[in-house]
């Protein structure tokens, strides 16, 4: 093997450090100590074991830390000398991580790590270092081994002793003061402890990762389940994919498994799959899978043991069968503990976690979740949302309930006859009575209907002819009328539905006198034919005729409205005063009719009147549909504040609603028209996060739960909350993008502005490509051509400058195709320049450089000519301005590079003959006046302006001031400056806050 040479090791070390944690870069930092060491260069080699220790400290390896420790340390003990003062702080800096990692592992004996103790003890002593680190190591050494009261006194003294530069970062400090509290079983003082870290005040590289996750469970046994559900986002996007971080992400996977996400447990647990196995650390597996192991527990209770997991060490396993494996391996580490503890404290602590029972039912996360395969529930779990009573009730009185909702058309029926049909069912036969036989038929012929069953009609014709035998005439009418919309459901020929019709019609009519129901059960046949008909006209008109179907009603028609609005009309007078509950039904038809004519504002005061109807009939539920309906209208219209007061009444009014998605579609209207408003983003989001829940419930996670997400996010994003927003977006970016490539760009793009915000700018440039991508199709080449700049400044930002330079000329050349944008076709000229000579700094470069600042100006000058006199003049102005003044920060660098490369080649080395010198100073000279000239313009643009531009002005004035100066003329710079300061002064309106102190702050720099 060829040895490394001394350049090759510093190399390799500079790479190493900047190389992604884990065990690939801890095998180099490994090999280049080797190569140090037999390099024989022994501040190398110092060097290369630093190295080591920081690689394996931020890993899942850090363990293996005390070895090169022990020899760091031999070093210094032969040559303290050899350590400079940074090098002697950082290997006792160090001492604190070994004390940790000693603690951590169960190999070595107690008398070792309290050995090692005592050692760190004794050199911070001498070299004059606080006892603070010593005291929070003896701390945790203490709690491991069940020295309870050497704990506390540890841990007073921790925080009696003075805090020194060995002291660990605030954020460190709190996090451990904090666990303590929560392992003494104090969460609020946890909590209270933590905050100034939560809240973003002490950070550090692994803060507040840490707490965030630390917080998760103390917050949902406090009930603050918003804080929670937000620590959880923020904290697992900070945790993912980080090795050193994976007893977080194990305590993200419990928390998940213990507030009803399990599915949400499961995808962070399969992202992080390749870890689920033996680990160096094994205080940190124990950790990790601790937290994996409740949710496996989870899933199995909830019938998902033979369920795929995810695989261990290469081999595929069940969720039950994962669980053994990880139960037995941690509890084999932990005995291990216990072993050289001579304490079960360990395994106690951790058979308690594994065995920990939910802390809530659900609390929604607003990310998307893959559902878990459905698995045979009780038939309990068939109640209702808001059953008017438990399923549990007495038999008697569960029967009088339900037939109660039934006839009250109340949402809750359908869950109490579940109930009651499963009960029956559970009876021997003969004991229950033929009427609530054919009730519970009657039901589940009517589920069998709705749901499109093949043998729908079968079903209700055998309760027609049950009902009739039991003389119950009035429930044989109605299941006529239901045999009739089920042909008209199914696609029946016309006449035959025509023909139902008749038939339920005259089984109405044929009623007694005197059945109290007579009168409603001819009102709904009626109703039921007006809609129908209209349906089957539009039918026979042909493909041709536009119709309309009513998703809540039934089928409603758009071919001949006149005539459907005019039967209408006809029934909601006839029936006003006697049924209110039909009028309202009809009413909301009618507002769908007008609004099918393109007539909002007819259908708004009849969508209005139908709500009222059924509110003032005891039906409250069947107000909502026509208030989210004239909530949508009226935002259409622009009458927010009225939109939002419908919205509000229908959300109060679904109080009893059971069905799911209607829930979260009351949520989601009233969550876009609050995110609207300027001041309601969080209630916003509040709302937008039911709705995802309910719409998740309904099993429309991908349709009206993909718009509740990102709605969400973006309420987030209103909020400054741009972590949350980029984790619930990036959730339900898969299913946005199936909803056409007009929300797919606009996904994208958000999700982009979210990750620049966030500083990750490599992801803010794929998502700004992905969405030019989509729109590269689109007649407008100005959305695509937007966000290829967007790429572009994101990929420069991320140093990719060849990336960027193919993004912006591919930007450039679709702005020139539309012909109309010379602000964008500047500004991204003049990011051309400043990219030309980053990466090969040469004459060629910069003159490319000052070339396309020229081309920028063109641009300019020619857009002014062609639009001298129009209200886009003064930005033009202000960009021809702000081209000047960055030609000569173009320039200003070209100066710096000119005197670096003298300091570099020239003078004492004699690199460079005395004309080379004398044409370099020349040519720097020519470039100063030339910045100069180029500031001045841009000053005096500037002022022509106006006072909008002071702050501009001043920038350009100070550029050119400092640059004389730099050429010797400090007065001449001087006086363009105490020029314009006088001025300001003289102004009679006042300048903007602050300015002429930045104006005399410059020129008193410009004379000192």
């Amino acid at each position: 093997m060829t040895m490394l040479t001394h350049e090759e090791i510093e190399r390799g070390l500079a790479e190493n450090r900047d190389a992604p944690n884990g065990a690939a870069r801890n095998a180099h930092a490994e090999v280049l100590v080797g190569a140090a060491e037999a390099n024989g260069d022994w501040a190398l080699f110092r060097k290369s074991l630093d190295n080591l220790i920081n690689a394996y400290l931020w890993s899942a390896e850090s363990s293996k830390m005390l070895v090169p420790f022990a020899r760091l340390l031999q070093e210094y003990d032969k040559d303290p000398g050899a350590f400079d003062r940074w090098d002697a702080h950082s290997l006792f800096w160090q001492f604190k991580w070994v004390a940790t990692a000693i603690s951590d592992s169960p190999e070595i004996p107690l008398e070792s790590a309290t050995g090692w103790l005592d050692e760190m003890e004794r050199r911070y002593r001498i070299a004059g270092y606080s006892e603070r680190p010593v005291r929070e190591a003896e701390l945790w050494l203490a709690d491991a081994i069940g020295e309870d009261d050497r704990a506390e006194r540890a841990y007073r003294a921790w925080l009696a002793a003075d805090r020194d530069s060995m002291s660990d970062c605030h954020a460190c400090e709190l996090n451990g003061q904090g666990a303590y509290a929560a392992h003494r079983g104090d969460d609020a003082q946890a909590l209270e402890v933590w905050q100034p870290v939560l809240a973003g005040e002490r950070t550090c590289a692994e803060e507040p990762h840490r707490l965030l996750a630390h917080s998760l469970l103390p917050l949902l046994r406090l009930g603050r389940f918003d804080e929670a559900r937000l620590h959880h986002l923020r904290g697992y996007r900070m945790a993912r994919g980080n090795e050193s971080l994976l007893p977080s992400v194990g305590k993200h996977i419990e928390f998940c498994a213990l507030s009803g996400n399990e599915s949400r447990g499961l995808e962070i647990l399969a992202e992080h799959a390749a870890h689920v196995g033996p680990l160096v650390n094994v205080d940190d597996q124990m950790a990790f899978h601790g937290g994996i192991l409740v949710l496996l527990r989870r899933l199995t209770e909830l019938g998902h043991g033979q369920s795929p997991a995810v695989p261990y060490e290469g081999v595929p396993r069940a969720v039950s069968e994962l669980y053994e494996v990880l139960r037995a391996s941690s509890l084999e580490i932990a005995r291990r503990f216990d072993a050289r503890n001579g304490t079960t404290r360990v395994s106690d602590r951790f058979l308690a976690r594994i065995g920990r029972e939910p802390l809530v039912d659900v609390l929604p996360l607003g990310v998307r979740g893959t559902a878990l395969p459905k698995t045979p529930a009780p038939a309990a779990a068939t109640a209702p949302v808001a059953a008017p009573v438990p399923p549990a009730a007495g038999f008697e009185k569960l029967v009088k309930w339900a037939r109660q909702a039934r006839d009250q058309g109340h949402p809750a029926a359908d869950g109490l006859w579940a109930e009651v049909g499963v009960r029956v069912d559970a009876r021997p036969e003969g004991e229950v009575d033929a009427l609530l036989a054919a009730d519970v038929a009657d039901h589940r012929a009517l589920t069998a209907a709705r749901g499109g069953a093949a043998n729908a009609a079968e079903l209700l014709e055998a309760v027609r002819d049950v009902y009739r035998v039991l003389g119950q005439e009035q429930r044989a009418a109605l299941a006529e009328l239901r045999l009739a919309s089920e042909a008209a459901q199914s696609g029946a020929e016309p006449e035959r539905i025509r023909e139902l019709l008749e038939v339920a019609a005259r089984a109405a009519e044929a009623l007694d006198a005197d059945e109290p129901l007579r009168g409603r059960r001819i009102a709904l046949a009626e109703l039921a034919s007006i809609r129908v008909e209209s349906y089957l006209r539009s039918v026979e008109a042909g493909p041709e005729h536009d119709h309309v179907h009513d998703h809540v009603h039934g089928p409603g028609q758009g071919h001949g409205h006149g005539e459907l609005a005019a039967e209408l009309g006809a029934f909601v007078a006839a029936h006003a005063e006697d049924l209110p509950d039909l009028v309202a039904e009809a009413e909301e038809m009618m507002g769908r009719v007008a609004l099918s004519q393109g007539d909002p504002e007819r259908a708004l005061p009849l969508l209005a009147s139908s709500a009222t109807r059924a509110v003032s009939a005891d039906r409250p539920w069947q107000a909502v549909d026509p208030l989210v309906l004239r909530a949508g209208v009226l935002m259409s219209l622009d009458r927010p504040e009225e939109a939002e007061e419908a919205a509000r009444a229908a959300l109060e009014h679904s109080a009893e609603v059971t069905e799911a998605e209607t829930q979260g579609v009351v949520r989601l209207t009233l969550a876009d028209i609050l995110l609207r408003r300027a001041d309601a983003a969080a209630e916003a989001a509040e709302h937008a996060l039911t709705a995802a829940h309910w719409f998740d419930q309904a099993g429309l996670a991908a349709d009206g739960g993909a718009q509740a997400r990102l709605v969400l996010a973006r309420a987030h994003a209103r909020e400054g909350r741009n972590a949350d927003a980029a984790e619930v977006l990036q959730s339900t970016l898969p299913d946005l993008l199936e909803h056409g490539e007009g929300q797919a760009v606009s996904a994208r793009e958000f999700l982009g502005d979210l990750l620049r915000q966030l500083d990750d700018s490599r992801a803010a440039a794929e998502q700004y490509l992905l969405a030019a991508e989509v729109a590269k199709g689109w007649e407008d080449t100005r959305p695509q051509a937007a966000l290829a700049q967007a790429a572009a400044e994101q990929l420069a930002a991320a140093r990719l400058h060849q990336e960027a330079v193919a993004a912006y000329e591919r930007s450039l050349e679709l702005y020139r195709v539309t012909g109309d944008a010379p602000i964008a076709e500047v500004r991204i000229l003049r990011s051309l320049a400043w990219l030309a000579p980053r990466e090969n700094v040469t004459a060629a470069a910069w003159a490319q450089a000052r070339d396309l600042m020229h081309q920028a100006a063109g641009v300019v000058e020619a857009a002014l000519a062609e639009h001298g006199d129009t209200p886009a003049a003064p930005q033009l102005r202000a960009e021809l301005a702000q081209t000047w003044l960055q030609l000569a920060q173009v320039l200003d660098w070209r100066v710096n590079s000119l005197e670096e490369a003298d300091e570099e080649d020239g003078g004492e080395d004699g690199k460079e003959s005395p004309g080379d010198v004398v044409g370099r100073d020349a040519e720097v000279e020519a470039l100063r006046l030339e910045e100069i000239g180029l500031s001045g313009r841009a000053a005096a643009l500037y002022a022509e302006l106006g006072p909008d531009h002071l702050g501009d002005r001043l920038q350009c004035v100070q550029y050119a001031a400092w640059t004389e100066q730099e050429t010797g003329r400090e007065e001449a710079g001087a006086a363009r400056l105490s020029a314009l300061i006088d001025e300001l002064r003289a102004r009679p309106e006042g300048v903007p806050e602050g300015l002429l102190e930045r104006a005399q702050s410059s020129l008193d720099s410009l004379r000192s």
